[in-house]
């Protein structure tokens, strides 16, 4: 029986997450398995690796033989290298101890590197948080000039429809006491009745 490391999926539409499993390779993606031995969800960032090391390596010695995604994340944990190791050590081309120190120097530099990579990606995540931060002040600030805008512009209408209206309204009483003037020339008054009628009599 041709026994397989492989990934059986699970999850929703759009956001799969997966199990590592043994399983015989004739045997259907999600059906029958021998043994689960770890998961994997791709959605995160970096990758979510959970694995359990010595169960795999133990399967790894037996001829299990992984798939191409699964080859790579064993890899990435660094069980295909402690596989050959492992290997050297039951050939006796190197003692355990070696064996171990030098997986133990591999695990050391591979720790760093994905401290790392996280440190850049939390970095590079805190930079777009700011610059979008940033480019929503602008924004804000745009718009609340705007706003100053329209306000000034609508008081200077006001002031000038207020202006307007005080020269209409001085004007209109201006044109009022003129006339008010002239109706009192013309009206005549009594005594020059009365010069009026002594001169008709005479």
């Amino acid at each position: 029986m041709a026994v397989k490391i492989r990934l059986q999926r699970g999850g929703r539409k759009k956001r799969p997450f997966y199990s590592v499993i043994i399983a015989d390779s004739r045997a259907p993606r999600d059906g029958k398995f021998i043994e689960k031995i770890g998961t994997y969800n791709p959605t995160t960032d970096p990758a979510t690796i959970d694995i359990d090391n010595d169960k795999a390596l133990d399967w790894l010695l037996k001829g299990a033989q992984p798939t191409d995604t699964v080859r790579a994340m064993l890899s990435y944990r660094g069980l295909m290298f402690k596989k050959h190791l492992q290997i050297g050590v039951n050939k006796g081309a190197i003692t355990q101890e070696e064996a171990d120190k030098k997986f133990e120097a591999w695990m050391k530099e591979k720790e760093e590197s994905i401290s790392k990579k996280t440190d850049t990606i939390s970095a590079k995540k805190e930079a777009e948080a700011k610059a979008r931060l940033e480019a929503e002040a602008k924004v804000s600030a745009a718009r609340a000039e705007a706003i100053a805008a329209k306000q000034a512009e609508a008081e200077a209408e006001a002031k000038a429809d207020e202006e307007e209206e005080e020269a209409g309204e001085e004007a209109t009483a201006e044109a009022s006491e003129e006339s008010t003037e002239a109706s009192a020339e013309e009206t005549p008054t009594p005594a020059s009745e009365e010069e009026n009628q002594d001169k008709k009599e005479d």
